[in-house]
């Protein structure tokens, strides 16, 4: 299945072409509802067995492994086992009706039925810096549920969704923000391709409009008062989010390693006349690419199980940001070292590692960004430290 969908990665990559059937084979392989509970008939995956599927496949392709991070994390999430504690600002299991999360975790085992946040807007930018979205959701007149209008860019995994999370506040003089969830099955709504990215451009990230979509009263998910201010962060999703991210851009870096291998012993200049895996220089080079994906992969794995074996706490939620932090700069690393080490072959159209090098680029962008993680990370250490000092 891997050999197949990285067979297609490029196509899709040149013609920013949506994989559709490399969901319908993880469908049948029943990744898809990997992370949905096994009572229910789902796999019962943790978070490492999600890291370790979302590796896999970006190494195939990371277009894929992007949109499948955020099904599986979602399903994660909505686990109440995994995550008893119903965020304010998250799809907690514990916050979903239950006939509403039925129908979506069954949708999953059943077939391909995608499952993705949209939450970020032109004007807003990335919502995890704070503000109210523009989407609005209002009352029908008869009760009966929501009209939601507004615009999301960033729609990731959009021609292939079924259920759209999306982001929004209603039309209170008090509003009320939460998640309001449109089953596309019975949507009307629209997109707009508007994608034409660097790198990961079969993600088909694209704009989708609203305008005065209907929806049942109980698809409205976790709404909190804008008033009271932004809810606690859910330490179960953000460390999902964060680790998630970060298997994705592992994948590609240990792409991008398992090409230059080959390349590097296939390579044969004439003046040489051996492998140029036999010159030190690039032994050194290509074990220092070594180091960064064997650490990445630790780190990686390592943070996931700290997770599964005490989901809920703060320490390794915050550990996790870290993590994301340190594999998705260091993927982009092992890639950029691959490219100086070979030159001008590695940035030809026609080369793997130029789509690696696009496709990595993209890792440090997704949030958490580098310097929300730092700044919290150093505010937090500082405090512990002044702390310290003052006790004793």
């Amino acid at each position: 299945m891997l050999d197949g969908i990285a067979a297609r990665a490029a196509g899709h990559d040149a013609d920013g072409s949506f994989p559709f059937e490399a969901f319908d084979a993880l469908s049948r392989e029943r990744v898809l509802s990997l992370t949905v509970p096994a009572d229910v008939g789902g796999g019962g995956g943790v978070l490492a067995d999600a890291a370790q599927a979302v590796r896999a496949v970006g190494w195939a392709d990371p277009s894929v492994a992007l949109v499948l991070s955020q099904h599986l994390g979602f399903h994660h999430n909505m686990n109440p086992d995994a995550n008893p504690a119903a965020a304010p600002d998250g799809p907690a299991g514990a916050a979903w009706p239950a006939d509403l999360l039925r129908r979506v975790r069954q949708s999953s085992i059943d077939g391909v039925a995608l499952v993705n946040a949209l939450r970020v807007e032109r004007d807003l930018g990335t919502p995890g810096r704070g503000g109210l979205p523009a989407a609005v959701a209002s009352r029908l007149p008869n009760g009966a549920g929501w009209r939601l209008s507004g615009r999301k860019i960033y729609s990731t995994g959009i021609p292939m969704l079924r259920w759209l999370l999306v982001w929004a506040r209603t039309d209170d003089d008090d509003p009320l923000v939460g998640t309001f969830v449109v089953d596309a099955e019975c949507s009307n709504h629209r997109v707009e391709r508007t994608w034409d990215s660097l790198g990961m451009r079969a993600t088909r990230s694209d704009d989708v409009i609203f305008d005065g979509v209907e929806i049942p009263l109980d698809h409205a998910v976790a709404l909190a008062p804008a008033s009271s201010g932004p809810g606690a962060v859910d330490p179960v999703v953000q460390a999902t989010n964060a680790i998630l991210i970060s298997a994705v851009y592992q994948g590609v870096a240990r792409a991008a390693r398992d090409w230059l291998v080959r390349y590097l012993n296939e390579r044969t200049p004439t003046n040489l006349g051996a492998p140029l895996a036999s010159l030190p220089r690039f032994q050194e080079a290509f074990g220092r690419i070594e180091a960064i994906v064997a650490t990445g992969d630790r780190l990686l794995m390592s943070s996931a199980q700290e997770i599964d074996a005490a989901p809920g706490a703060a320490e390794p939620a915050a550990h996790a940001q870290l993590v994301k932090y340190e594999v998705t700069n260091g993927a982009v690393d092992a890639v950029l070292t691959g490219v100086r080490l070979i030159g001008n072959p590695g940035l030809l159209r026609t080369s793997p590692l130029e789509r690696h090098l696009r496709n990595v680029l993209h890792g440090p962008v997704h949030s958490p960004q580098d310097d929300t993680i730092l700044v919290g990370a150093g505010r937090a250490a500082l405090r512990a430290a002044a702390v310290t000092e003052v006790h004793g």
